[in-house]
């Protein structure tokens, strides 16, 4: 396991959750919700200030593996983000991190607009954690590294 802090972000048309993991990548916790006009160059200012191993951020495919409109979205945003940053991006299927986050908060008695506000960077948190587990588990960098003409294969 790589040590060294990480980002997750979990990208929305409306809204960007945030997330990290401590030094160690061993644990995911919430960060920030940033609206997505200004998430490239908060996450920047991010990236400066907590120099991070990596940003993870997540790719949304349909259930069946599938693209859709918004991983299509996902990596474009992916992409302009490697522009902004001097750490690599990688992007990891997130299928149904949003839901989990969802279920968390309706098992915890939270309203939908009460959640409206933190749903994403609870999606984050899932993403990222998932993240962390599985490069633990399999020993090597998980998802795909974007370059800034796209996804490259490492």
């Amino acid at each position: 396991m790589r040590k060294g802090p990480r980002l997750g972000v979990d990208v929305g048309t409306v809204r960007v959750g945030i997330a990290r993991s401590d030094a160690e990548g061993l644990l995911a916790v919430p960060v920030e919700t940033l609206a997505r006009e200004s998430a490239l160059a908060s996450l920047a200012t991010l990236v400066d200030d907590l120099q991070p191993l990596e940003v993870i951020v997540g790719l949304p495919l349909g259930l069946s593996g599938s693209a859709t409109a918004s991983t299509e979205d996902a990596e474009a945003f992916a992409r302009q983000l490697a522009h902004h940053v001097t750490v690599p991006v990688r992007m990891v299927d997130e299928r149904l991190s949003t839901v989990q986050a969802q279920a968390g908060f309706r098992e915890a008695g939270r309203s939908r607009k009460s959640q409206r506000g933190v749903i994403d960077q609870a999606a984050a948190v899932i993403l990222l954690q998932h993240a962390l587990d599985s490069e633990r588990a399999q020993g090597v960098a998980p998802g795909h590294r974007v370059d800034v003409n796209g996804l490259s294969n490492d």
